[in-house]
């Protein structure tokens, strides 16, 4: 059972523990991979406007603000902000890894 949320970026992240020199056992997560761009189903494309937000776009075309790193795993970029930062780029818009894209694509 994850104590993310199920549409956190870390739901499916193991937790591993380390044992320190005194016997102290610390849990940490392990290390997120981000997965490459190509191997995400597309599902579409947003052209980015003037004021935009990342949030804002995740809720307007995945119905979920906290859905934003997923526009993030699919443009390949760790810094949100940069998305928004180029008036008329294309954004792409994707399912998460492990997830097989539309019929129609």
């Amino acid at each position: 059972m994850s104590t993310f949320a199920a549409n956190s970026r870390y739901v499916n992240t193991p937790t591993k523990t380390c044992t320190l020199p005194d016997g102290t056992q610390v849990n940490y997560l392990a290390r997120r991979f981000v997965p490459a761009p190509e191997s995400l189903a597309l599902l579409g494309t947003y052209t980015v406007v003037q004021g935009d937000r990342l949030d804002n776009i995740a809720a307007r075309v995945l119905g979920d603000p906290e859905l934003f790193w997923r526009i993030c795993d699919g443009n390949r970029e760790l810094r949100p902000a940069a998305l928004t930062a180029a008036i008329g780029r294309q954004l792409r818009i994707t399912l998460p890894a492990g997830f097989p894209g539309p019929s129609n694509a």
